[in-house]
């Protein structure tokens, strides 16, 4: 007897959900679509060799890493690119942050370097990557308390000028908005959507985040369908199915969603309605990328890998993804 291998299995699982969906008929085709999911970095600190590893060998073709997470790499990205490719890796994006680099995009004194420093990030680590269309960043807190519409009006006008410049080299400056950041609410992320340029700024959109923020992740996403770059799929607890107002404390660990989080499929998960936002990808064949953007605090005392292979499950079980787009 052959041994089934993780692909085998795969498509065995998808068969199987299939078949008891309908009743025991014979399983609907996966759906083979064009856009491809990848998964974030984010709980490998700077050990990125390790997540190139696991994140392989879970079968999906896309990372997402953070500036941290790639500090040994800086000036050799195309070193980290080989790494990437032999593991049959695509890098999606990188988002910023890390040491030595500036992220207030309100403080007219510390502006110019922030622009400076995202712009220089994007020209020679992420453009050397050759595939890589557009710059994932979160906007940092760096404001007392909420925002003031001035004060969003002047991240606006920093964030027009990284994007003007970021585009000259083909890259989408793509903002996410991040519960305990500065943009965390619907008021904040519309408010900053009108006063930056959608020829310049554009939008990663991560349904937690917005369902953590008492926003509906479907909504934003068919609002500012035409500047959405990709895609972050997480889940909240069951019960934020709906949720119209801030879920999470506004200061202390927690203020950031750590905790908050939920596996697409794991414990006391739907607070997202997934196979919504997955037909209406479909419905606008959407071909960027998805990412399962996990953190340790997800991992429900598993390791990593075990981790994203949760996730990966759902994506075939539940929104009946071919196994080769994963």
């Amino acid at each position: 007897m052959r041994v089934m291998g993780r692909r085998d299995l795969l498509k065995s699982s998808a068969a199987v959900a299939g078949a008891a969906l309908l009743g025991g008929q014979a399983a609907a085709a996966p759906a083979k679509l064009r856009f491809r999911y990848g998964c974030s970095a984010a709980s490998f600190d700077t050990n990125i060799e390790e997540a190139i590893r696991v994140i392989s060998r879970c079968g999906l073709p896309g990372i997402e890493p953070f500036r941290a997470n790639v500090i040994n790499y800086l000036g050799k990205p195309l070193e980290l690119k080989k790494r990437m490719s032999d593991a049959g890796l695509t890098m999606i994006s990188c988002s910023d942050g890390g040491p030595n680099f500036s992220t207030d995009l309100v403080d007219p004194a510390k502006t110019p370097q922030t622009i400076k420093d995202h712009v220089a990030f994007a020209r020679d680590f992420i453009l050397p990557f050759g595939y890589c269309d557009h710059f994932k960043m979160n906007p940092h807190a760096t404001v007392n308390g909420r925002p003031t519409d001035d004060q969003l009006k002047a991240a606006a006008e920093t964030l027009n000028a990284i994007g003007q410049q970021t585009l000259e080299f083909g890259i989408k400056f793509s903002p996410h908005p991040h519960v305990g950041s500065l943009v965390e609410t619907e008021h904040e992320v519309r408010t900053l959507m009108a006063l930056t340029d959608p020829r310049y700024v554009f939008l990663v959109t991560d349904t937690a985040h917005l369902t953590l923020g008492g926003m509906d992740p479907l909504k934003i996403i068919t609002d500012y369908w035409p500047r959405i770059t990709e895609i972050h799929y997480k889940d909240t607890a069951a019960n934020l199915r709906g949720n119209t107002k801030l879920a999470v404390p506004t200061s202390g660990p927690e203020a950031g969603g750590h905790g908050w989080f939920r596996n697409l499929g794991g414990k006391d998960s739907g607070g997202v309605d997934f196979p919504a936002i997955q037909k209406f990808l479909i419905d606008r064949d959407y071909h960027g990328w998805i990412t399962l953007d996990l953190d340790a605090s997800m991992k429900e005392g598993k390791d990593m890998e075990e981790t994203i292979r949760i996730n990966v499950n759902y994506l075939v079980n539940t929104l009946n993804v071919d196994p080769k787009t994963v």
